[in-house]
């Protein structure tokens, strides 16, 4: 390499250093804020799940205590002096408040509470389902046996959280209207569900030998 090519070589690497410090001179803020943001952004959600879950365990503190108390009026007053800071939060506490409502037989008050939920379109359609669900459970002698069977047709659609109770809950009535067939096809079906419980498996069956019928076995444990 000659000495012109060496000098040239060196201007150059010069004239690149130059124009690199002109640019982090004029444009190296940018990095700086880029920086600042990446590490903000990480400190305020260290602070957000930090103080989330401070209020989880708060709330969590509150309805152990609320359902310590021994008498079902005293344990439902306590959970009505909780807050909750989310929808679903404040729908589960409606759902225990109601419960020990229904224990100190203030069943109106318990089915009015639930009736909140079950109407709310900002909670999760499983959330509503439950309360509706718990609610005709507590109607029972309140309500006719048409309006609960329509209520719980709603409930059984396919795709519903809670179908398979409600069939069950079908059932039951087609039994109090006499109709032990209808029952017992009815239950026939929830045992076949691919997504049936065990437990409600068990049910159904010990059911429809209550009432006379008969288990149909699979094949595969026939013979």
């Amino acid at each position: 390499m000659s000495d012109t090519d060496s000098f040239i070589d060196e201007v150059t690497e010069e004239v690149r250093r130059d124009r690199m410090f002109l640019m982090m001179k004029r444009y190296g803020w940018i990095g700086a804020v880029v920086v600042v943001a990446i590490v903000g952004g990480a400190a305020y959600r260290e602070y957000e799940q930090s103080r989330t879950s401070a209020a989880a365990e708060s709330l969590g503190d509150a309805v152990i205590a609320a359902l310590a108390e021994n008498e079902p009026d005293q344990r439902s007053a306590a959970l009505a002096t909780i807050a909750a800071k989310t929808p679903g939060g404040d729908a589960i506490l409606k759902m225990l408040q109601a419960g020990a409502l229904a224990n100190s037989e203030q069943a109106d008050a318990a089915v009015t509470l639930l009736g909140e939920i079950s109407t709310n379109g900002d909670l999760p359609l499983i959330y509503r389902h439950i309360a509706t669900f718990k609610a005709l459970g507590l109607q029972q002698d309140s309500l006719s046996a048409q309006d609960r069977r329509m209520q719980y047709e709603t409930l059984a659609q396919p795709g519903a959280p809670l179908r398979l109770l409600a069939q069950e809950q079908m059932a039951l009535i087609d039994i109090a209207d006499g109709d032990t067939d209808a029952a017992i096809a009815r239950l026939r079906a929830i045992i076949e569900d691919a997504e049936v419980s065990a437990d409600l498996q068990d049910r159904a069956r010990q059911v429809i030998v209550a009432l006379g019928g008969t288990l149909d076995l699979p094949a595969a444990t026939q013979g």
